[in-house]
Order: C-alpha cells, then sequence, then structure tokens
C-alpha cells in the first residue's frame, strides 16, 4: 500500500503522492485515484505540471479551493456526478 501525502502551499501549489491514475482533469477540477480511495480537487485554472505515475506523484499549479477524499466504489457514475 503505497502512502498518501499532501502538500499544499498558499493555495497555488499543490503536490499529492501516492497516486495510482488521473481519473478525470478540467481547470476546474481533477479526480486522482489513490489506493483506497479518490482525491477531488476543486479550484481555478488548474494545471498539472508534473505526472508521474510510476512514482505516484503529481504537482500542480492553480487556485485550489478544496480538497476532497471519496471512498472507492463500484460506481464510477459518482465521481462523473461530482464534477458537474
Amino acid at each position: 500500500m503505497s502512502e498518501n501525502q499532501i502538500i499544499m502551499k498558499d493555495r497555488k501549489f499543490l503536490s499529492v503522492t501516492g497516486v495510482k491514475d488521473v481519473n478525470a482533469f478540467t481547470e476546474e477540477s481533477v479526480v486522482l485515484t489513490l489506493e483506497s480511495s479518490s482525491l477531488i480537487i476543486k479550484g481555478e485554472t488548474l494545471h498539472i505540471n508534473k505526472l508521474d505515475l510510476e512514482s505516484g506523484h503529481v504537482d500542480m499549479d492553480g487556485k485550489v479551493n478544496s480538497l476532497q477524499y471519496i471512498k472507492e466504489t463500484t460506481d464510477k457514475g459518482f465521481i462523473r456526478r461530482l464534477l458537474r
């Protein structure tokens, strides 16, 4: 099980480890798959600067408004409904 760590600086820079995949990405939201949950990042002008799925590391910038962990379910439509 890989460890998840989040580092945020001034709501403008975000670094996340323990990432298995990027499920969705827009300038307003990013959905990351972690080991046993998903992380939904909402904000404005979000941009992924670094994506390394081998090491499980994602760096992004933009204005971060919220971070939310969602327990993994078999219903993938749930995440899509959140992003509307």
